[in-house]
């Protein structure tokens, strides 16, 4: 059996695009969908009452550079440990997530620094 604790070493180091590619290849290796995952735990989640609207964990999703791509794509890469060519793609594919299931204090920190920068985003 595989060291657990090496695999989230290594899982660790990926880019926000390796990550996003490994999802795929084991949705497809596996022959699920993480949206199905999400589907059939959403009304099991909905079920518990004033506990569940309380919202805690956010993504935090770029929508755009307001003009101000060179600025916006420094902040990504400070945010996210990405490198340049990675936060640039990511800046140019906006909407985009930055982050994904961060506390709210996190979520609105990073929002505030993206905003400053001249960008757009969105809080989900």
């Amino acid at each position: 059996m595989a060291d657990i604790a090496k695999l989230v070493e290594e899982l660790s180091k990926l880019t926000v695009m390796e990550a996003a590619e490994l999802s795929k290849a084991l949705e497809e290796e596996w022959g699920v969908s993480a949206a199905a995952a999400v589907a059939v735990a959403g009304p099991a989640a909905a079920g518990g009452g004033d506990a569940a609207e309380e919202q805690t964990e956010f993504d935090v999703i770029l929508t755009g550079d307001g003009g101000k791509k060179i600025q916006v794509i420094k902040e990504v890469r400070a945010i996210t440990a990405l490198g340049l060519t990675d936060a640039k793609a990511l800046v140019e594919g906006a909407p985009k997530p930055i982050k994904e299931g961060v506390n709210k204090a996190e979520a609105e920190e990073i929002k505030a620094k993206i905003e400053a920068a001249g960008g757009t985003v969105e809080l989900k």
